[in-house]
Formats: structure tokens, sequence, C-alpha cells
């Protein structure tokens, strides 16, 4: 017991150590701000928090062996930057809402607790609040794993001229999420179509007498399971601490490798930080193996496509334009190069923008 003791009053003094130098960081970080708002110059500045995480996890992997968890690591700066970051200038971010959905998870993620989140009924909402600058940045849901791209967001990018400032990718773990504090006391369940789809085997399995409703959105789902005791809704786990529920069971949809890829999108244009990706937009023109020669322009300069999505132009019938993903920033060599070999055999090249990877991608360097 007495070394139990001694151990726990070290730990007494770290905690008051680690107060004691966030307290000096945001101190810092203000000063900053002040030094900003006169220069006129952005208050957020996303390269530099990209250069943040990838010194803090590299110190953590190769200094200390990882024995505090790099994913907890991400976290924990996450809302160290952000707190410091609403001391300079809070940031108001615009989502495709309701609160505690997936999409509101991930601006979560990407910019903290600290910052301002305002729910939006759509993406051209979302689109909308960026363009007349009644926020910052917005985070739009653009492709998932199981359910392929959202229209909606690349068609979006066809009409506005917001620039795609980053990215980021979550797993879409399902919960069964209750006010009640067993499965057993279930009766019905609620959730948005797919998600009660991406769990319909847990629920035939462990819940075939139940009762099972489509309503709009996970977070309705969760708003009834509040008002109704035998009621659960399948939600995420923010969903869980948002609408204060009960986790009864932990992912219950059927594939492990269900993730949704949201875009960040500003007016502004983002940096080389040296893991970037650049996405686009072309139209070929009407002519036999147009498609062919485009693609030539990146395999002749090693460019790297992630992934090319076709959509109708909406300009005629069967005149379709190519979105495209690529490895690397707009600024670099070969990219450069690859898209004016692109322009000269294309119609129309729009750069969406290029923008760090997602934070995901350093934690498996």
């Amino acid at each position: 017991m007495e070394e139990i003791k001694s151990l726990r009053e070290r730990i007494d003094r770290i905690d008051e150590e680690i107060l004691k130098l966030l307290n000096e960081r945001a101190k810092l970080a203000k000063r900053i701000g002040e030094i900003k708002l006169k220069e006129g110059l952005e208050i957020h500045v996303p390269e530099r928090e990209r250069a943040i995480f990838e010194k803090v996890l590299k110190i953590n992997r190769e200094t200390y062996g990882e024995v505090f968890p790099s994913e907890a690591v991400i976290h924990i700066y996450r809302e160290i930057i952000s707190a410091c970051l609403s001391l300079e200038k809070p940031l108001k971010i615009a989502y495709l809402g309701p609160k505690a959905t997936f999409t509101h998870q991930a601006a979560l993620e990407f910019f903290g607790f600290s910052a301002k989140f305002v729910s939006c009924s759509s993406i051209r909402e979302v689109f909308a609040e960026v363009e007349n600058d009644r926020a910052n940045y917005g985070v739009v849901p653009v492709e998932n794993t199981i359910e392929g791209v959202v229209n909606h967001t690349l068609d979006m990018f066809l009409e506005s001229e917001l620039k795609i400032s980053g990215e980021v990718v979550i797993p879409i773990n399902l919960h069964l999420l209750a006010s009640a504090e067993d499965v057993s006391q279930i009766k019905k369940i609620y959730s948005h179509k797919m998600a009660i789809a991406q769990s319909r085997k847990w629920l035939e399995k462990n819940l075939p007498q139940a009762q099972v409703v489509e309503v709009e959105s996970t977070a309705r789902a969760c708003e009834i399971a509040i008002e109704e005791e035998d009621a659960g809704a399948i939600a995420s786990e923010v969903a869980a601490y948002t609408y204060h529920l009960n986790i009864l069971e932990r992912n219950i949809q059927e594939s492990p490798d269900n993730y949704t890829r949201f875009l960040v999108i500003s007016k502004r244009e983002m940096g080389r930080t040296g893991k970037d990706k650049t996405s686009l937009i072309f139209a070929v023109r009407d002519e036999p193996g147009a498609l062919y020669k485009v693609l030539e322009s990146f395999y002749a300069k090693k460019v790297n496509l992630t992934k090319i999505e076709s959509r109708p132009s909406k300009k005629k019938a069967w005149d379709y334009v190519f979105f495209v993903d690529l490895e690397g920033h707009k600024e670099e060599e070969k990219v450069k190069e690859a898209i004016q070999e692109l322009k000269a055999k294309t119609q129309m090249v729009k750069i969406l923008g290029s923008y760090p990877e997602s934070i995901k991608s350093l934690r498996v360097d």
C-alpha cells in the first residue's frame, strides 16, 4: 500500500505539471492570436496543426515506444489545439446535421470540441453557410466503403467555387443505445434505414421479436429512445454521450470495414505538408479514346490516382465529368506537369483543392 501511495503522489505531481504546461501553452497561443490579428494574418493554420501531429506522434513512437497509445495522443492534442485556438478566435463550423450524426462526429474529430458547430439540414446549406461567410469551414460526407459516393456532394462542386481544405475518415461503428439498462427490456428499435440495414443480421439473431422502425436520422432515433422506456436506437458512440443513453451492445454492424470519408470545405487554399492529396474535376472531349489519353497523363508523370468517379454533367444527355483524387499537392512538380497535360487534353479542368491527407494516415506510418 505504501508503494501505491507513493506512485499516486507522483501522478498527482505530474498532473499539476501538465496543467501548468497547458496554461503556459494557452498563454503563448493567445499572444500569437493577438499578433496575427494585428498583422491581418489567418488565425487558423491547418498546415501547422498537421506538423504538430506528425511531431508528437514521432516523439511518442521513437522516444517513448508508444507506452501511451498514439490514438489517444491524437485525441488529446486535437483538444489542446482546439482549446488554444478558441482563445485566439473560435472557429465556426457548418456540418450536415442533426447533431450526434457521423458528420457531426467527423467535424468534432477534425476541429475539436472548442469550435462552434452549426447543424445544417442539407449539403447545399453547408456550402451556402461557408460561401456567405457565416461559417469558416463546412464538413460534408463524400463516400462510404459500402454505400459508395455521396452524389449530392460531388454535384455541389460543379456549382460551387469552394475548395477542399481537408478530409476525415472515420469508422462507422453502430451501437444499440437506450435509456433502459438491459437488452431484454427493448421492444422497439429506431434508426435511419442505412443503419438498420447494416445491423440487420444482429437484430434478427438477438432481438427477433423487436419492432424495427425507420426514422429520418440516427439522432431522431435517440430522441425517441429517451422518451420511450422500452425503445432502443441504433447510433454512434457520440450519440450516446450527446443524448445520455446507455450503450447496451457495441459494434452491431455487419461489416468491420465500414468507413466514411468526409471533406472539409472552405474558401482557403492549403499549403504543402508533404502528405497531401489533390482533388479535381475534368470533362473529356467527345472522341474515341479520350479518357484513355487523359489517364495516360497521370501515368506518364507517375502520379498515383486514388479515386476516379464519373457524374452526369447536367448540361446534356450522356455528357459526363470525372472526379479524381490523386496523391500529392498541386504545387509539386510532377503533379503540376500532369495537370498541365490534362488541360491540353480535356474540355475543362477544375482543381477542387490540395489538402493534407486524413490524420488517420499518420497512424499507420
